[in-house]
């Protein structure tokens, strides 16, 4: 297929024998990623030749870093997951306003005890199949890993802590006598602030753009995603696939790994 834009494409090596490997080919991206892009049930990364080595990553967290959507799992313990989740599927989808319908969730939360909190983390969140991986092999090449989150700092820190992330930044739950109060504290963490905080992130670094790989599930991705020289939609929205660089939707994170050139034999094994 990839001969069809390049008669002169050719296979390059095995990174991993059976399980990734290298094309080369030369002209246009955006043609070479038409033509691999029928292949079935396989994870396709087109992407310019160097850097390889990503120096900073940037992750959304529910959904992407986690398998949960923590808003909803919280609601859960309320009573009102359905509600929420509804909510919350719309905002991923981009047919709602992330801000307000933030707001909204957290308003019907109101009442709830924070201490809630901590045991939706033990009972609930996990993070997804690579993930730490990915994160503390990265970290021993020398990147700096940032988990951006529209939710809460409640769960980002010690989900953070958890995966290896150097940096986080999410949004604050207010807290008033030890219930949530219904509403958030600060500047809410939405698109536009996922986007700045890459900018901010990679300028303090003294990085330029194509060493920056950024991943996200979701329409409040968008941003971030098209910002990072190498945008990733990780089995994603629709409002996300179609502006991100490629999608990962056939394996764990740490096959973002391969993508960098890095065999398994030197991957960080979490646990």
């Amino acid at each position: 297929m990839l001969r069809e834009v390049d008669p002169d494409a050719s296979f390059a090596e095995w990174i991993d024998d059976g399980d990734a490997a290298d094309l080369r080919f030369t002209g246009d991206v955006r043609s070479a990623r038409w033509a691999l892009e029928p292949i079935a049930e396989v994870d396709i990364i087109v992407q310019q030749e160097e850097p390889r080595f990503r120096r900073l990553l940037v992750a959304d967290m529910d959904s992407t870093i986690i398998g949960q959507e923590c808003i909803d799992e919280l609601a859960d313990f309320a009573g009102l997951k359905p509600q929420i989740a509804r909510i919350t599927e719309l905002a991923m989808q981009g047919d709602l306003d992330f801000s307000s319908a933030l707001r909204e969730r957290v308003g019907l939360l109101a009442g709830l005890e924070e201490s809630t909190i901590e045991r939706c983390l033990a009972e609930r969140v996990r993070p997804n199949p690579g993930a730490a991986t990915l994160v503390r092999t990265m970290r021993l090449g020398g990147a700096s890993c940032l988990l951006v989150s529209g939710g809460f700092l409640s769960f980002a820190e010690p989900v953070a802590e958890m995966v290896g992330f150097d940096q986080v930044r999410a949004n604050r739950l207010a807290i008033d006598r030890g219930r949530l109060s219904g509403s958030v504290d600060g500047d809410i963490v939405d698109a536009g602030a996922k986007r700045s905080a890459l900018v901010e992130t990679r300028d303090e670094l003294g990085l330029a753009p194509p060493d920056v790989l950024a991943i996200g599930d979701g329409a409040n991705d968008r941003l971030m995603v098209e910002e990072a020289g190498l945008g990733i939609a990780y089995r994603a929205k629709p409002a996300l696939a179609e502006a991100a660089d490629a999608r990962l939707d056939q394996h764990g994170l740490d096959a973002l790994l391969w993508v960098q050139g890095i065999r398994r034999r030197e991957w960080v094994k979490a646990g």
